[in-house]
């Protein structure tokens, strides 16, 4: 039996009838087609699938798509909706070399985005704190954390703002 839901994922609004076991990414990735979140471990533990809903972070790949009717997403893609401007921890990750392979980096940028707007000037046991629930196999972290405290030092480390509704 499929549930309709209403989410609003990056500014946009979306209605959806989905199964009750698919999770938030498989929804964003199969069915929205919204890749940049990623699933790594598919247990919670490894922080790719970060997304932010209703302004808290969350695993989507633990997280049952049918619970997020009527909520508010961020999605990496959100970051930089316009598509000609990335958002300053974008800009930051690839600046201080924090970006290896990539696959952790929208996790890690949607962490460091939630970190900033709850502490704009983190020191890096914070920021290394806030990380704690994002695995990274390249980098060691040192690049991640020099970035992130390179975007908090800009200040304007915004929130992304919608682009439109559908």
């Amino acid at each position: 039996m499929r549930h309709e839901i209403t989410l609003k994922i990056n500014g946009d609004l979306y209605e959806l009838s989905v199964e009750p076991w698919k999770t938030l990414n498989q929804v964003l990735r199969e069915e929205l087609n919204l890749t940049g979140t990623k699933l790594g471990c598919g247990t919670g533990d490894c922080g790719a699938c970060t997304v932010i809903v209703d302004g808290h972070t969350v695993v989507s790949c633990l997280t049952l798509a049918v619970e997020m009717d009527g909520k508010e997403i961020l999605t990496v893609e959100g970051l930089a909706p316009s598509g000609q401007e990335l958002h300053p921890i974008q800009q930051a990750f690839i600046e201080k070399g924090a970006i290896q392979c990539g696959f952790c980096t929208p996790g890690m940028e949607l962490s460091a985005l939630y970190l900033l707007k709850n502490n704009p000037r983190p020191s890096e046991n914070e920021i290394r704190e806030a990380l704690s629930g994002n695995l990274c196999r390249c980098t060691g972290y040192t690049k991640i954390v020099e970035a992130i405290e390179a975007a908090s030092k800009k200040r304007k480390t915004r929130t992304p703002k919608s682009k439109r509704s559908k």
